[in-house]
């Protein structure tokens, strides 16, 4: 993958990686199937591959959170798992939540990268040091972000991005001899 000097600079300063769940964790799907008593109940899919890649930031000192516009008990677990640093469901309006996480954490704007898809992600974007946007975004989100994943959300849009973080910052070759991994040059 070609990176764009510009964006790894952005991703250099980067503490702080802020998701969209559904689009972005998530293909967007959303299940509901009937529990024993007839109640729905609503289940989706994370990517592992994300998951590790979370934790790999972790490791590192890097914070996570998440900012969704829906409440799911599915969510909560995945940032329980993950050791989420900052999980806010239920957000439509998502300009008070990033603000207060900035503030709370005593992040700047420039050490903030936020991954989108849809509308409601465009404010937070255009707030932020690194806007991304995963490649299944809507054309509006795609013109607003300083990068567009190749892969889709739920499908290895969030390792893509914490790949392109940690090598920027000095991590990935680190990442790779953990796991004996050798013979693949960085971005």
């Amino acid at each position: 993958m070609h990176l764009n000097p510009g964006v790894r600079a952005r991703a250099t300063k980067i503490k702080l990686l802020l998701m969209d769940v559904d689009g972005v964790l998530t293909n967007g799907k959303l299940y509901h199937f009937p529990d024993r008593d007839g109640n729905m109940v609503e289940t989706k899919g994370f990517d592992s591959q994300d998951g590790i890649a979370l934790t790999w930031m972790q490791w590192k000192g890097f914070h996570t959170g998440v900012i969704s516009g829906r409440e799911s008990p599915g969510t909560a677990e995945r940032a329980r798992q993950l050791k989420m640093n900052y999980v806010y469901q239920g957000h439509i309006e998502k300009i008070p939540i990033i603000e207060k996480i900035m503030a709370e954490g005593g992040f700047r704007p420039e050490e903030v990268a936020y991954m989108g898809d849809d509308l409601t992600d465009v404010v937070v974007l255009r707030r932020v040091g690194l806007a991304i946007a995963v490649a299944n975004a809507r054309p509006e989100v795609k013109s607003e972000a300083h990068h567009v994943t190749e892969a889709s959300g739920g499908r290895g849009a969030v390792r893509e991005v914490v790949e392109l973080i940690l090598e920027a910052c000095g991590f990935w070759t680190e990442i790779l001899e953990k796991y004996e991994v050798r013979g693949f040059p960085s971005r």
